[in-house]
Formats: structure tokens, sequence, C-alpha cells
């Protein structure tokens, strides 16, 4: 059937639950709130929910079956999903991903567990150089087949959209290689929210203040030039603003100058030392702030004033055995919290749904705190929470389907993708559907 001869694109029947997980339109929620996830449930009741998507790929109506079937009972959909017994949630949302390179880092694992600390593995030219390396000498084609098959692994986790950063070219053209790569994976069925991350590291033949000026001189113009060009979309400027690498100074300068490109501030801060980058990130209304182990007392409160959405990587944390940032303490000081996989070389996971479980057991989030931050707080550190992140009336309906009667089996169920997620729909059109799925509980 095509789409010109039906009515709406999409209705899902018969759900044990569909978790909205705002109630009320909220676009970012804090402190107490983060407890409580709007749910329709109907408990053991035989009445499921229902879900209609119109053709533009926005949710139009949710309600109980019978309600929903007598209202569009004479209506044509191109595709129905019979969810019985199962819960329908939003699309995940991961707040922080480094998707686009070549080169495992599969031996560096090994100088880890043995003892060796990123910053050393960096300073003998592993890390983030040898990456660049490898991602150099990579084709272009090279780069965006290994993107799609990422893209494709998080996709079956859940994830239908990402913030995906540059960073692994450090070089003008290397960077805008990079991003070039981006754009051509946008219009498939995980969106991407660009980010250009230029100051990832210092160049080898570079100090700082040398790789600095480079940055505000070389790379952004050129973005300037391929953003007017109509040659990529980017959303974000970033910044690895750590000891050793861009100082608070030399951080601001770049993020300010982005930020006057119109760009949205989402940079790495107080990540292995604290450097009061916090403060400075709130300072300039950031948009987001990721990792924050080492965050400061003032510098949480300086987010909790600002709004600036603490984007929370717990993979790092374990991957590189850090202490986790004080999350519990965030949240009590009304700071935003979203979470991300930081999928990288480092920290190899596609999964959300292993991210929100690491949150839970080392950050001590609860699994409703999790899923604010995995959903609509996500949304918020992206400035996209007027359309993604919730399933409500005139959102994008970007869905999950679960082989489980409750959410909280997203988390629980760790590492069980392969079975747990039943289908995957993409503003209404089904982008994942998983003919090996079944229920383990």
């Amino acid at each position: 059937m095509a789409s010109s001869e039906v009515d709406y694109l999409l209705f899902v029947h018969s759900a044990r639950q569909i978790v909205q997980v705002v109630g009320n339109g909220e676009r970012v929620v804090t402190g107490e709130a983060l407890n409580h996830v709007a749910v329709l449930d109907n408990g053991d009741d035989a009445r499921g929910f229902s879900l209609v998507v119109s053709n533009d790929g926005l949710i139009c109506d949710i309600g109980e079956d019978d309600e929903i079937r007598q209202k569009y009972e004479n209506k044509k959909f191109l595709n129905t999903v019979n969810a019985y017994g199962r819960c329908i949630l939003p699309g995940l949302i991961d707040a922080h991903t480094h998707p686009v390179w070549s080169g495992d880092r599969v031996k560096e694992f090994s100088m880890k567990l043995a003892g060796m600390t990123y910053m050393d593995i960096h300073k003998i030219g592993g890390g983030i150089y040898f990456t660049v390396e490898h991602t150099k000498k990579a084709s272009t084609s090279s780069l965006l087949e290994s993107l799609q098959a990422r893209l494709k692994e998080m996709l079956k986790s859940g994830t239908t959209l990402i913030e995906a950063k540059s960073g692994y070219g450090l070089e003008t053209q290397a960077e805008m290689r990079l991003l070039e790569v981006l754009e051509m994976a946008k219009g498939g069925h995980v969106e991407i929210s660009s980010t250009f991350c230029g100051a990832h590291s210092v160049p080898k033949n570079m100090t700082s203040p040398e790789a600095t000026e480079a940055v505000l001189n070389e790379q952004l113009p050129a973005l300037a030039e391929l953003i007017q060009s109509g040659k990529v979309t980017v959303d974000n400027i970033d910044v690895f603003c750590e000891k050793g690498v861009f100082d608070l100074d030399q951080s601001r300068r770049i993020l300010t100058a982005g930020k006057e490109m119109g760009l949205q501030i989402n940079f790495h801060g107080d990540e292995l030392h604290p450097t009061g980058a916090a403060e400075m990130g709130a300072e300039l209304k950031a948009k987001a702030i990721s990792h924050l182990e080492k965050i400061s007392d003032e510098g949480i409160k300086a987010m909790a004033r600002s709004g600036t959405v603490a984007v929370i990587l717990p993979t790092t944390a374990y991957m590189l055995k850090l202490t986790p940032p004080p999350v519990k303490k965030m949240i009590a000081e009304q700071v935003p919290i979203a979470l991300g996989t930081d999928f990288n070389p480092n920290a190899f996971c596609c999964s959300m749904g292993i991210a929100m479980h690491l949150a839970c057991v080392l950050c001590g989030m609860t699994m409703e705190q999790a899923l604010h931050a995995s959903t609509i707080n996500a949304a918020a550190s992206l400035g996209k929470a007027d359309t993604h992140g919730s399933l409500e009336i005139g959102k994008f309906a970007d869905i999950v389907v679960i082989n489980a009667p409750r959410w909280e089996h997203i988390i629980y169920q760790m590492g069980s993708q392969a079975s747990l997620i039943a289908k995957v729909i993409k503003q209404g059109r089904i982008a994942y559907d998983n003919q090996d799925s079944s229920f383990l509980v």
C-alpha cells in the first residue's frame, strides 16, 4: 500500500504499557521529578493501549484500545503493530558518541588492565593519536561503511537519535572530512546531531596554544564555509577541556567562537582533573557538559543555575576505573542529567540499555532517573526536547517495542537486546523488525 493511499502511517495496539516519560509537556526534568515516569498501564486489566501516527511521522493520538479502535475504525494504515503484552517506550537518545574512526584499540584494553592510565597511553602516542593516524589512512568510503554498521547496531539496541562528534582528524581538512562522512549518513534510521570537535586533542606537532589558534583561525573558518555551502549541518561545538590538553581559557575562546557561529556549546569537562570547566560552561550558557567525574560543588551549583545538562558517561568511568561523577549530588541540586554511551574506540559500547544499567549500578541512579536521562533529558542536551524524547501528541513517533510487560526490562536485562528489542520505529516507519526476538521472562 503506497503512502498516498493511506490515512495514517502507523497503528500500534494492545500494548501492556505505553511509557510517555512525561505527561505535562515537560521539556527537561530535574530533582525529585526524575523519580516519576508517566506510564499508561491498566495493571492486570485486559485492556491495552494504542498509539496512532499521522503521515507526517508525528504522534496524533494515544489512548485505550477500545477508544482508539472506534475512533479510527474506517481509516487505512500503512503499518499495524500488535504489541500485545508488550511495552512501548520512546526511542532512546545517545547524548555523546564518537562514531567516525578507523583502527581498533584492543591492545590498549590490555594495557589498561595492566594498570596504565588514559593519559599514560596518550603520552606514548596511543589513545586519540593512534586513532587519528588510522583514520587519516582510511578511505572516505570505508569510514562511511563502518559508521553505518555502528549506527545499525545502535538502532538494534533501541537508539533512534545520537549526538555524533568529529575529533579524530585534528587537522582542518581531516576534520571537515569527518563531518562530511557524518552528513552522508544522515537520512537513515538513526538521526544524527553533528558536533564539531576539532579541539579533541593537541596534534603531535603543535603546542596547546598553537592548536588553539589553528582551531580558531583555520578550522572554524573552514567549518563556516562548509556550513554556508550547504555541504554539512552542524549543531554543536566541543572541546576537550582538560589538564595537558586545552586549558580553561583556551577552551573558553574556542567555545565562544563556536557559539558566535550559532553552534550549541556541548563539551568535555572536569573528567580527569578538576579544571573549573563546569563553572566556565555554565557562564557561557552551555547546552551540555559531558563526563564531570571531577566536578566541584560550585560547578554543580553553577550548572543548576544555568540549566546546563550534565551528560553522564558511565561506560567511560567503568572502562578507565574512574570514580563516577557525583550524580546523586547533581540531582539533589536540580542539575538536569542525561546519559550517553561515549561510543568510541576506548569505550566500545553501542547500547544505551547497558549505559543505563551501569548508570544505576555505578552512579547510584534509579531506573526512573536513568530513563529520563536517556529520553527527554538527552533530547534537551541536544536542543531537541520539543520534538523528541517522549511519547506525546505532536512529537515524532520514535518508538521502541520491547518483549517485556514493563519498561524496566530495558535496564534490567543487561545485554539482552537480541531478544528484548522487538521493533524500532522511526518517525512512524518500522526501522528494525527483529524476527528473532522473544520473551525471556
